[in-house]
């Protein structure tokens, strides 16, 4: 699969079915493996977080979670193929997870949460081989006791997929730091998942997540706990973006100089 340079970040040009033929070799394999999915919100968080970055230098896989770099990557005529989101992982993927018998585990969510949603993706693939839920406790990523618990509650459910939802970029250190300890094939960043999938959070309407307003539904959703990350930390989206025109232009005349 070819990599797209976008900010920094070597960006792997799937679809849904490149992302399954992923899962399906690391299963195949057994080799222990994470995919980022990167949105705004980890470009901006990229900046001054060194072991954020060091989470995305050793990614098996990274996919773009956002219609912004979708048409950022247009703009700059490095077009990437889709948004592969991981709210949408278990709706596009669901059926060949089911048809695949891979085994599922839900972390995260508040207390209930992901037992909801597994009840709730258990009601349209019923064949689902969810192993495991565990909603663990407020700061639980400092707690080296309860750590130990989830590895080895994974251990001991053997799980082929992993899915994390704790919020970024916190699910996505605490997998970096103990994915190789529990030893599953794949392990994946899933944010609010879970809180949609059971019902507690209610997800934008399809039309908002096509054309790019899906920040404004959850900013409007939660405006206490999102006004921050949307309308303060993400708006430094758009000053990358300038910079990242800039230094295209820059390739671009440096080519053709030396050409």
């Amino acid at each position: 699969m070819t990599k797209v340079q976008l900010f920094d970040i070597p960006f792997d040009n799937f679809d849904f079915d490149d992302l399954l033929q992923f899962i399906d070799n690391a299963v195949l394999t057994q080799k222990p493996s994470y995919i980022l999915t990167c949105n705004v919100d980890h470009l901006i968080k990229l900046e001054s977080d060194p072991l954020f970055r060091t989470v995305y230098v050793n990614a098996d896989v990274v996919v773009a979670d956002g219609v912004a770099i979708i048409w950022a990557s247009r703009m700059l005529h490095k077009p990437l193929k889709k948004k592969v989101s991981g709210s949408d992982i278990l709706h596009e993927l669901g059926k060949a997870l089911e048809d695949r018998q891979y085994r599922l585990f839900f972390l995260g969510a508040a207390a209930g949460v992901a037992e909801a949603a597994r009840q709730e993706l258990l009601k349209q693939f019923p064949r689902m081989q969810v192993v495991g839920c565990y909603s663990p406790s407020y700061g639980f990523e400092l707690n080296k006791s309860e750590n130990k618990q989830i590895v080895s509650m994974l251990k001991q459910a053997q799980p082929d997929i992993v899915l994390v939802g704790v919020g970024a970029p916190k699910q996505e250190k605490w997998i970096y730091e103990h994915y190789h300890e529990y030893g599953a094939p794949v392990s994946i960043g899933v944010g609010a998942t879970f809180d949609f999938l059971s019902g507690k959070v209610k997800r934008a309407p399809r039309l908002f997540q096509r054309v790019g307003f899906e920040w404004l539904w959850r900013l409007l959703q939660e405006p206490g706990r999102l006004w921050r990350r949307y309308l303060v930390e993400d708006m430094k989206f758009l000053k990358r973006m300038v910079d990242e025109i800039k230094k295209e232009k820059r390739r671009k005349r440096d080519a053709d100089y030396g050409g």
